[in-house]
């Protein structure tokens, strides 16, 4: 197979420092020079298939683990911007988007950024342009969404708080007993916080009392989610440094998206404190990714699984490149992230056709779906709903979707394709990213045409859609 060039500098150095080697020692241990690996995790030279080949052999990885991951969705993020009818008269080639995701990354994330500037702005102008008119202000990312990129572009997976994590759990025995046990325990012996159940009424899930070092928990929370609010509590005594470390390296323009990172470090911590990197990884592998049997395995939700199955990307030791999303009833996606080539739209709703849109019609139920996006690429799809909240009758029932999968070539290590025709191309329904960005021509489901095409309006011909699109 022929390996095109393939600048990885940033993966080559985090296996790397994984390793706990320095740039002499791992470039010994691959058989290269010091220079050739200094020039190779700097991005001035690329890797050849030798280096590839001894770096599978020596750190028992997957060539392709090297080649897929933040590239892929810098390159989806790119594509998406260019397909903007601003850039109408320049349409770039696969070969060339590539060549500045692998070459320039900080120059494709600048253009990324400036795009969804000028698109905020351009929606603000198109809705209160009386606003505008008088001097209103300039619309820049908000805070939420420059953690959420945050995250994106380091393949959320946070190495030094992920290893902290497991640690603690190695040292507390976790996923092999009573984990609420063990988890308030050493609360209260190394911290000095007491866990104690709600008052009838009280709405909050979790609540902290500094002073008093008693930490509150709503006592019709489900146990996963009680146990998960304690974990978060020690994320924020134990891990405290390293967490602000981690978001003070980030530099965030504002100290709501540092505030909002922090948050998004200590869940990721709790996340990894429950379900220990690989203990959990081992148990995916052996369990053939059955959500259910692991969610009971280790005392957690469906929803704290999917996610934590997104975020195995430790170098040298990742697990299946999946992708996560939880869907609201309104088909916004509030929790997003894809290890696989299938990258989430960053502006507008998901393709009806996913299946993940069906799982609010069969509550209780994981749905599989065999889909191909309009680049050929297959994927198994797993869509189930989950219920948030608890309090009785009155109270609220937030729903969500769950998405879950992997591409086809990954199929086999899930126990949900086994009876499924994988080799069928007819059984895979073809679906989108986005309607805004999808090619396809043919789609009655389609909600909007794509930016980028061309409508055919015949007023004698009615079909599913009221216009054609052009074929080019």
């Amino acid at each position: 197979m022929a390996i095109g060039k393939l600048y990885i500098g940033r993966k080559v150095r985090e296996l790397r420092e994984a390793n706990k080697a320095t740039q002499g020692q791992f470039a010994e241990r691959i058989g290269i020079s010091t220079s050739y690996l200094n020039q190779i995790e700097n991005n001035q030279r690329p890797v050849s298939a030798a280096v590839l080949l001894a770096l599978a052999e020596k750190f028992q990885i997957d060539i392709a683990e090297l080649s897929t991951g933040e590239g892929d969705r810098l390159l989806s993020a790119l594509s998406e911007a260019l397909s903007d009818p601003l850039f109408e008269t320049y349409s770039a080639s696969l070969q060339e988007l590539k060549l500045v995701a692998q070459n320039a990354p900080g120059l494709a994330h600048a253009l990324i950024t400036c795009h969804q500037a000028y698109r905020r702005n351009s929606e603000q102008l198109a809705s209160i342009d009386d606003t505008i008119g008088r001097g209103g202000p300039f619309v820049e990312t908000t805070p939420y969404e420059e953690v959420r990129d945050f995250f994106h572009f380091v393949d959320n997976y946070i190495h030094e708080i992920d290893i902290l994590a497991e640690r603690l759990a190695s040292e507390l025995g976790l996923g092999e007993g009573d984990n609420h046990a063990a988890l308030a325990s050493y609360l209260e012996q190394r911290h000095g916080v007491r866990v104690v159940r709600g008052a009838a009424g009280d709405e909050a899930i979790r609540r902290f009392d500094p002073r008093a070092r008693i930490l509150t928990l709503n006592p019709y929370a489900p146990p996963a989610t009680r146990d998960f609010q304690i974990a978060l509590q020690i994320a924020q005594l134990h891990a405290r440094e390293e967490i602000d470390r981690v978001a003070g390296s980030a530099g965030f323009r504002t100290e709501e998206a540092y505030e909002i990172c922090r948050i998004g470090l200590q869940n990721y911590f709790a996340g990894a404190l429950i379900l220990p990197y690989q203990a959990f990884s081992k148990a995916a592998r052996d369990l053939r990714h059955d959500i259910e049997l692991l969610a009971a395995r280790f005392g957690a939700s469906l929803e704290q699984v999917c996610h934590r199955l997104s975020t195995l990307q430790r170098p040298g030791q990742k697990g299946i490149p999946i992708f996560f999303a939880r869907i609201d009833r309104a088909g916004n996606i509030t929790k997003r992230h894809s290890a696989a080539k299938l990258q989430f739209a960053r502006f507008g709703a998901a393709c009806p056709l996913w299946n993940v849109h069906q799982a609010f019609e069969t509550p209780g139920r994981i749905i599989r779906q065999l889909a191909e996006t309009p680049d050929g690429v297959r994927y198994l799809c797993l869509a189930t709903q989950i219920t948030k909240g608890g309090g009785g009758f009155r109270a609220a029932q937030p729903r969500y979707a769950l998405a879950l999968g992997c591409e086809i070539s990954y199929a086999d290590a899930f126990v949900y394709a086994d009876d499924m025709d994988l080799g069928n191309r007819a059984a895979f329904d073809p679906i989108g990213i986005s309607c805004r960005i999808c090619e396809r021509t043919k789609c009655a489901s389609r909600a909007v045409p794509p930016l980028k095409r061309r409508l055919i309006v015949d007023h004698d011909l009615r079909g599913a859609l009221p216009y054609r699109l052009s074929e080019s």
